[in-house]
């Protein structure tokens, strides 16, 4: 019991580790990223309860194209409405970057509670597959969700397309990975589009990262900082 739970667990927090510790201006409270991550946690209840629904009532036919992506847009809707009412809205949310890191928390929030309930139903032997492919697929889905909520939040212009490109980009992309997922069913269909999502996922956190630099360096006054690599420096703002 506590090996299915350290293996449910540790592949959520780990990626959730990760992306927090790239926001290098000014790093989130961990109560807040705590509290986006159980939120997403507990959404996977209602989900589930919906998902059976549909199951149960013939509304969609399961192991169809209908099914495999209102799926991926009923999950997508939650954790989105879980990113918007519990971060967006929120002070914390003060630099671009934090939609990477609010949008991955609440991803991988869900994913672990997902994870660890498939782990206890199917056996440990799915482990390093479910770490490698939903898991991280949820985590890059959540990048691309945050990386585009934060242009609504600091755009002052078309904030309505930003977020609703925030919410069907991620849906849509989660979407095709179901299909090739349990339609073609092979480590050959479904490496090339992991590989894809962890290219745009990462090029996705470089311009967030670039944007936050480019905030802080036009509202605030910054000093040069640590050198991260060669091309690269690290500023922070100047406080009191």
């Amino acid at each position: 019991m506590l090996g299915t739970l350290f293996a449910g667990f540790a592949p959520g927090l780990a990626l959730l580790s990760y992306f927090y510790l790239k926001d290098k201006h000014e790093p989130e409270p961990v109560s807040m990223v705590l509290f986006t991550f159980i939120s997403g946690a507990l959404v996977f209840f209602p989900i589930a309860f919906i998902e059976y629904i549909l199951k149960a009532e013939n509304v969609v036919i399961y192991n169809s194209i209908n099914a495999i992506f209102s799926a991926s847009l009923i999950e997508e809707i939650f954790k989105w409405s879980v990113l918007f009412f519990c971060a967006y809205r929120s002070v914390e949310f003060d630099e671009p970057f934090d939609g990477i890191v609010y949008g991955t928390s609440v991803s991988l929030g869900f994913a672990t509670v997902e994870n660890i309930f498939y782990l206890m139903t199917n056996g440990m032997d799915y482990a390093l597959t479910r770490a490698i492919l939903p898991v991280s697929s949820h985590a890059l889905f959540g990048v691309i969700m945050g990386y585009y909520i934060s242009r609504a939040k600091f755009t002052k212009k078309s904030k309505w397309v930003w977020l609703i490109i925030s919410l069907l980009l991620p849906a849509l992309l989660h979407g095709v990975y179901n299909f090739l997922l349990l339609k073609a069913g092979t480590w050959l269909s479904i490496t090339p589009y992991m590989g894809f999502l962890w290219w745009l996922g990462l090029r996705k956190v470089q311009l967030a990262e670039k944007s936050s630099y480019d905030y802080f360096q036009k509202n605030h006054f910054i000093k040069q900082g640590t050198k991260l690599k060669p091309g690269m420096k690290l500023y922070f703002p100047i406080k009191g």
